[in-house]
This record gives structure tokens, C-alpha cells and sequence, in this order.
């Protein structure tokens, strides 16, 4: 029998402690009766959502969609001859970082060293982080997880000379604080190429990724390993924008191997990465073009909300709403409420508002009402039909308002169930997440690390 590698080992621990975490006040819509119990044992009582004990309002996760739509990325991932590194901050959820990783990820992208702790915390050994980083505490314990794990692979943006410099400040011990030390493995870095004047982060021009590119060559504690950026943040983004700025990336990957700038006595592959949610179907067209480089290349999508997906922003922007036969992803959220307040004929209030729904794109859509007692309804669940005639028009803290229809059948004490848009906001609202089946059965709790 094999030993467990430390990856492994370290990954099952972790998992394993949030099986033994106590379950109480902290996490919301979970069934009071349910205190003391840990998440573990509260998983094997296998209890129904609606009849459980569970009050609202309660977040839940789909166990089916969250299976279907981690199959569906891997592969398509695998169908294009991508490398898969989903953006974790979507989720900040450990057990779904690991069944992503079990659908063939190749590692988790990160956005701030928090994240990166979390990651390591559950055995996560391979990280692109989508950011430079300048801590210098934060560059220390990562110099340091290098040194301990040489399984460890850390991967991250460098997108000024300034950058550079602090860095390199931090690793060798000439800023705050003692640095990596000599012989230390250097940190690995891909330049990053901004979408345009009025993007986000990034390099502005080739010339100026070329000038950030030999400060990185000048220093012995960082070693450029590749190219990247975020085709989202090209200004009024169509096709044809996100198609010639990708192309533009590729181009500075095969300049910067032309120029030398990559070294083929250290490095095994050259990264180039890209990849939101909105236009992976033109990182995937756009990568088939990469010309043959001096060395392999990994291109490496990093779309993350595709794990719960939505009903409403990724619903809309979605490639595969422009390539059908590639599949579809499903959205894995169900917000459950509770109608307290019905006070005309026209209005209605339930008891979940901006604390516990995504609201900074769009608001919640009602899409069933359930009943208890009143039978079994056209979707196939005792008391449960469409929310036809009812339209969420605002949030507070703690109420959704309520349009109602003329003879919309809502009563006070209803669960209307809101579908949500945006995980990435959807998620960070709630530590204990409930995983349900299509009969109401919960079979998991996912946790957050937000």
C-alpha cells in the first residue's frame, strides 16, 4: 500500500476539519436544533431542506448543477488543449477548490495573499495569482512555502518596474524585514499585459511589458516564466476587441521568446494565460494560434464562476450562449425565502435583503413559490410551482420588495425561492452553504473562507 503524498495528506486534514467544526449560531438558515452537532454528523441525518428544520432565509447549492457544470469545464477545457486554473475567489470554498482539481485543474487562481493561505491551508499545491504582489509579509510566507514544499508551484503578475524593485526588495532582505535568503528559489512571474487606456492593471504597451520584463531578468530573485492579462477589462468589448487584444498577448509570448527573455536552462514550459468568464470561447480560438515556442506552452484559462454559475450576469454573457453545441451550464443557486408582509394586493415583502442575496449587478428573480400543504404542484414537488406574476423591485437590509401581478397566489408564510446573479457575490454572504439534491435531500455543506 502507497503512502499518502503530503499534498494528499495535507488536503484530507483540512477537509476533514470542517467535517469536525461545530455547528451553531454563526451560520445562517441552518436548523437551530442542529447546535452542537458537527457539520459531519449534520451531513449523515441526510435532513430534507423544507422539512428539516431549516429557516429561512437559507443559500443553497444544487448538487446536481454543481456536478454537471465541473464536468462540463473539464471538458471543454480538455477539448481546446487548455490548462484549467478556475479563479477561486469566486467561491473561496476549499471543497470546491478540490473537486475542481478532481475535474482536472491544473491549480487554483488567486487574487490576494489571504487567499493564497486558504489555498495552502488545504493542500492546494499549485496557485496563479492574478495580481502583483508587493507585501512584503506576504512575499516572505510565500518564499517561505516555496522553501518548505518543492511541490509548491506560485505563479504572479509583474506589471511595473516599481514592482519589481519592491519584490525583489522583500525576497532578498534589503526591504522590511528578512527576505528569502541565498539560494532561495526565485519567485515565478508572468508579465501582464493591460487590456487597454481606462483597463484595470496591466502593462500599457509592448514596449513598456519589454522595460518590466529585463527589471525582472536584472534581479536573481524573480524568473519570468510568461505573459498574461483579463480579456473582461477591454474597453466596450465585443469579438473583434477581445480577439485582436488575445492576439496581442500571444504575440508578446512569441517576442519575448524571440528576444530570449525566457530561460531554457531553468524553465520547462511558458506560461500564457487569460480567461474570464465572458470570452473563454475567444482564449480558446485565440490559443489555437500560438505559434511553436523554444519551449512547451501552457495556456492557462482561468474562468471561475462557472462552478454555481448564475441567473443573470454569467446567464447573459456566457460563451456558450454563441456555441450551443458546446454545451450549457446551469445555475446552481437557490436563494430560499420567506414571504412575512403582504400588505396590498400588489406588494409583498420576504425576509432576505442586500445581507444575504447578490445585489451590485442585478436583483434577485423569483422563480418558485412553495406551499407546505397544498399538494403536489407542476414541478413535481409537493406545494411547489412558478412565481409567475412576481418580480423582486428592490432590496433593504434584510427585505426583498415584492411586485406582485393581479392575482399573483402568494401568501405570508410562502418560501419563494430567488434565483441570484453574480457568485462572486452571492458566495461571501454565507460561511455554511447547504448542498442540496432535486428531492430537497441536503448531502453536503460547503464552507467559506471569505
Amino acid at each position: 500500500m502507497g503512502t499518502e503524498s503530503s499534498e494528499t495528506a495535507q488536503a484530507h486534514a483540512g477537509l476533514a476539519g470542517l467535517a469536525a467544526e461545530r455547528v451553531d449560531a454563526r451560520f445562517k438558515g441552518l436548523p437551530p436544533d442542529a447546535d452542537g452537532l458537527t457539520v459531519g454528523e449534520l451531513t449523515a441525518q441526510r435532513r430534507n431542506l423544507f422539512t428539516g428544520g431549516f429557516t429561512t432565509p437559507v443559500l443553497t447549492l444544487s448538487a446536481e448543477r454543481l456536478t454537471h457544470n465541473l464536468e462540463l469545464m473539464e471538458t471543454y477545457a480538455a477539448r481546446h488543449g487548455l490548462a484549467f486554473a478556475p479563479h477561486g475567489k469566486t467561491s473561496m470554498a476549499p471543497q470546491l477548490f478540490h473537486r475542481q482539481l478532481d475535474h482536472g485543474a491544473w491549480g487554483i487562481t488567486l487574487a490576494v495573499p489571504h487567499q493564497v493561505r486558504v489555498a495552502r491551508a488545504f493542500g492546494v499545491q499549485r496557485v496563479f495569482l492574478a495580481n502583483e504582489l508587493v507585501d512584503p509579509a506576504a512575499l516572505r510566507w510565500i518564499a517561505s512555502e516555496l522553501a518548505a514544499d518543492p511541490e509548491f508551484r506560485f505563479v504572479c503578475y509583474v506589471d511595473s518596474v516599481r514592482g519589481v524593485e519592491l519584490m525583489d526588495a522583500a525576497l532578498s532582505g534589503t526591504g522590511a524585514g528578512a527576505g528569502a535568503g541565498a539560494g532561495a528559489r526565485p519567485l515565478d512571474v508572468v508579465v501582464e499585459l493591460g487590456a487597454g487606456e481606462g483597463a484595470r492593471t496591466g502593462v500599457r504597451t509592448e514596449a513598456e511589458c519589454a522595460v518590466v520584463a529585463d527589471a525582472v531578468a536584472a534581479v536573481p530573485t524573480l524568473r519570468l516564466v510568461g505573459v498574461a492579462g483579463y480579456e473582461g477589462e477591454v474597453p466596450q468589448a465585443d469579438p473583434e476587441r477581445v480577439r485582436a487584444w488575445l492576439r496581442r498577448l500571444v504575440a508578446l509570448a512569441a517576442d519575448f521568446d524571440k528576444a530570449g527573455r525566457f530561460d531554457g536552462t531553468s524553465l520547462e514550459e511558458i506560461v500564457v494565460s487569460a480567461g474570464g468568464s465572458a470570452w473563454f470561447d475567444a482564449v480558446a480560438d485565440v490559443f489555437v494560434e500560438i505559434p511553436e515556442l523554444s519551449l512547451p506552452v501552457l495556456k492557462l484559462l482561468r474562468s471561475g464562476a462557472y462552478v454555481s454559475h448564475d441567473d443573470g450576469r454569467y446567464r447573459e454573457v456566457t460563451p456558450f450562449n454563441r456555441v450551443p453545441e458546446e454545451g450549457a451550464l446551469e445555475p446552481a443557486f437557490r436563494l430560499w425565502t420567506q414571504v412575512v408582509s403582504r400588505p396590498s394586493p400588489e406588494q409583498a415583502f420576504v425576509n432576505a435583503g442586500k445581507r444575504d442575496a447578490a445585489y451590485d449587478l442585478d436583483l434577485p428573480v423569483a422563480q418558485v413559490v412553495r406551499r407546505e400543504g397544498a399538494g403536489k404542484g407542476a414541478g413535481g414537488d409537493a406545494g411547489e410551482r412558478p412565481a409567475t406574476g412576481v418580480t423582486v423591485t428592490g432590496l433593504s437590509d434584510q427585505h426583498a420588495w415584492l411586485h406582485t401581478d393581479p392575482g399573483a397566489d402568494l401568501e405570508v408564510g410562502d418560501w419563494l425561492g430567488l434565483g441570484l446573479s453574480h457568485p462572486c457575490t452571492s458566495f461571501d454572504k454565507w460561511q455554511l452553504i447547504p448542498v442540496t439534491e432535486a428531492d430537497g435531500t441536503v448531502v453536503e455543506y460547503i464552507r467559506t473562507f471569505f
